[in-house]
């Protein structure tokens, strides 16, 4: 069962749609943690760097999943506004050995935190430490420290360590989303 099964089981909706924005930096991992969102039969065996973006449309379980796969390079990083406004949740990947680049990172961060259409949502954003199997990996506590991630006090946020080649520590990071997505459709039926 892909991961996307398993967060369509959870989250027990039916003929919903759901928009996860997935962005970070080039070369961080991005593409790869979508391949492992995928049923195996319908994964790649081979990432290419993403350009533009691309959408991955999953239907598991009566879900329909739309993955917003961004590109991170410099150039594209405008493109991500676009899709603040649809999103249900974002997933921001990071790579845990790319000391030289957090600095960015978290001017990015930063970028989308003030971004009108995200800064007055509760958004939820998952951060995927990502490549911790790498030697020089900082921990996620590290990363936390370094992108000041205690100071989003409006958005539930949370950090997973992961490794996209092996899958591990991507289910930990969905079944945080699945939560709080569940719980902003339910306070979003409360308020109606």
């Amino acid at each position: 069962m892909g991961l996307f099964d398993k967060l369509a089981n959870m989250l027990k909706m039916k003929k919903e749609q759901i928009n996860i924005l997935v962005v970070g930096l080039n070369n961080s991992g991005k593409s790869t943690i979508v391949n492992h969102f995928k049923n195996p039969n319908e994964r790649t065996s081979i990432m290419v760097p993403t350009v533009g973006f691309s959408v991955e449309r999953f239907e598991n379980q009566g879900v329909f999943f739309t993955a917003f796969d961004m590109s991170g390079a410099t150039r594209y990083r405008s493109l991500w506004e676009h899709h603040f406004k649809s999103c249900q949740g974002i997933v921001f990947v990071i790579d845990s050995s790319d000391r030289m680049r957090l600095v960015v990172v978290k001017d990015e961060l930063e970028i989308l935190l003030q971004h009108p259409d995200i800064a007055n949502r509760r958004v939820p954003i998952l951060f995927f430490a990502n490549k911790m199997d790498c030697t020089d990996a900082l921990s996620s506590v590290k990363i936390a420290a370094g992108l000041g991630l205690e100071k989003i006090k409006d958005k539930p946020w949370h950090i997973s360590s992961s490794n996209a080649l092996t899958g591990e520590g991507l289910q930990d990071g969905v079944q945080w989303m699945v939560h709080q997505i569940r719980e902003c459709v339910a306070n979003s039926k409360e308020h109606r």
